[in-house]
This record gives structure tokens, sequence and C-alpha cells, in this order.
């Protein structure tokens, strides 16, 4: 245990090269299955690894909530993560994965943890077509081989959340605090994000903020997108500007991350006056000092719709100031 806490503490500043580290563990079996499958969750999303304390369960509380548990004078509530997945573990729920993750914290209650692994983004497949639970967000392959089947399920922990906690993430705009947009016509923000559940929510916000946008599951195909527009744009002799309006990218994406998404942007002399704003649930100096580093115009953790459209305007409007003393 001792272990696994130090590689989490020494780790999670792994980021800008489309690398990162997943913690494997196991839930258990299905029902009518007798092999335990293997699970991941990004270390970046772990605060610390404990042993199953005692619970408190409060009146009324049904599964997949076990309880609250006292986690060094905090009180954090306690998700039965195999219950979410459809699992039942042979040993009992023996570890609690602390998570800091989109503004709150919790505890999801694990069978055992197996190992931590690095591994490049290109390692990770978008599971949207191939997997039929809606918790699991991508598949990653533990070994660079293409035909090993040492696959292990990343869990989209934005969804599970979402799903006990339906209230999560405020997706209403205050009228009162916000101003329109002032957007060149035909051009679209170019939004990259891997769960299901976050797409929704930012394309109901930008929808609302009349903001015409462009969903794409990974950073990779979002990459394919705008290098495809850049391409119209010099065959016709027009900025890029005309096509996009701007990008806004997770961190954490199947094939190439947000961090790599914004390098290649600001990389590339036609394109690197696009305003790119990473919008995550990853919070943290580490993941702050990076998006300065690789040149991102904004940062906001997910996900409140108001705090959101501030850094969008942020970003638009240092544009136009840099433009305008241009």
């Amino acid at each position: 245990m001792d272990n696994f806490q130090k590689d989490i503490d020494e780790r999670t500043n792994l980021t800008s090269s489309n690398r990162f580290e997943l913690l494997l563990f196991r839930l258990g079996s299905a029902p009518d299955e007798d092999q335990s499958e293997l699970f991941g969750i990004n270390v970046f999303k772990l605060r610390e690894i404990v042993p199953m304390p005692a619970l408190t369960k409060a009146a009324g509380m049904a599964s997949p909530m076990l309880g609250m548990a006292n986690i060094r004078g905090e009180i954090i509530p306690v998700i039965d993560l195999p219950a979410v997945v459809g699992c039942v573990p042979k040993t009992g729920l023996n570890i609690l994965l602390v998570t800091e993750y989109a503004r709150s914290t919790q505890a999801f209650a694990v069978e055992s943890v197996d190992d931590i692994v690095r591994l490049e983004w290109s390692q990770v497949l978008a599971a949207e077509s191939g997997v039929k639970s809606r918790n699991i967000t991508s598949i990653a392959r533990l070994d660079n081989d293409k035909s090993s089947n040492r696959l292990a399920l990343v869990l989209d922990v934005e969804q599970i959340l979402y799903d006990i906690v339906p209230s999560t993430g405020n997706v209403a705009i205050d009228k009162q605090k916000t101003r329109a947009f002032t957007l060149k016509p035909g051009a679209v923000a170019i939004v990259a994000e891997d769960s299901k559940v976050a797409r929704q929510m930012l394309e109901k916000g930008l929808a609302m903020m009349e903001i015409p946008a462009q969903m794409h599951v990974t950073g990779l195909e979002a990459w394919n997108k705008i290098r495809k527009m850049a391409e119209e744009c010099k065959a016709e002799g027009r900025p890029i500007s005309d096509k996009i309006s701007f990008v806004l990218t997770d961190l954490e994406m199947p094939e190439m991350d947000g961090f790599t998404l914004t390098l290649n942007i600001k990389r590339d002399e036609f394109l690197k006056n696009i305003p790119v704003i990473i919008h995550s649930s990853l919070s943290g100096s580490a993941n702050e000092d990076h998006v300065r580093k690789v040149g991102a115009d904004g940062y906001v953790a997910k996900f409140e719709i108001n705090e959101l459209e501030a850094a969008i305007h942020k970003a638009l409007d240092a544009k136009a100031a840099a433009v305008a003393v241009a």
C-alpha cells in the first residue's frame, strides 16, 4: 500500500508528453463470469489509497452509496464501485481510492489494487463503439504489442458521478452576468472531450451561449479536423479564424491528450493564434503550470457553465486585443 501511495505522490507531474499513468485495480467479476476484469483510473485523479475504514451510513442512503468515511478529519462519501459496474468482489471491498475530481472529493471502494503503469495516450482507444457499459470511457492496451490482449477498462468517472448525483455540473447561465459573443459568421468552436456526459453538457452550454461547435471524442480526432480546416483555409487564401473561433479541450483523452493537442496548435505558424481553452476535471498547481507551458489561453475546471463562459470571453478578448495592436 505504501508503495502505491509513493508512486502517486511522485508521479502525478507526468504531463505534456502525451503520456500518463494508470492505476490498475479489480472489482471482482460479473455474476455470470469467473474472470475478474482489470480496471483503470488516471493517477492524476487520486489523492491517496487507504485500507477500508469504518463507514457511517446515513438514513435513506442507498446503493451504490456505501456511507461516509472520515479520512484525515474530512468526511467523504464512499461509492461502491463494483455495484456501479455490475461486479461482485470475491474477497470484499478492501481498499478506498480517494479522488479529487470535478470540484469534489469522493472515495471509490474496490476489491484490490494491482499496479501503476505508464502509457502513451496512443495506447488508449475510445470505447464508445466497442463497450456496452456507459461507465467505460476507453480501453487501455497495457503492452505496446497491438495484438496483445492485456487490456484495462478505463472508467468514465464523470458519467458515474453524474448518474449518482444528477445535479453535478451547472448548465444554467446567469443572464445578468453574461454578454454576447462576437464571432465570425461560419466559424465554429472545436471541442475535444471523451466523456459522453461531459460532451453533452458542453454541447448544451455552448448552445446556450449561441456558439456553433463541432464535438470530437479524442484529441487526435480534433487535431485531424483542425488540420483539414487549415488546409482548406490555405487553399482558399483565408485565415484559420474564418473557420475556427476557438478550441475547447479536455486533458485526458484517448489517442492524444489535451496538452499535446494544444502544443500542436501553438507550434504551428498558421494555427498558433487560435485561442485554446483547457476544460478539465484535473486541477492542481502541476496541471496549471503545464497549461501555461504549452501556451493555452485559458484553463477552467469542470463543470460550471458561467466560469466556462467567462474563460471563453477572456481568451477571445485577449485575441482581439492582440490583433488590434498588431
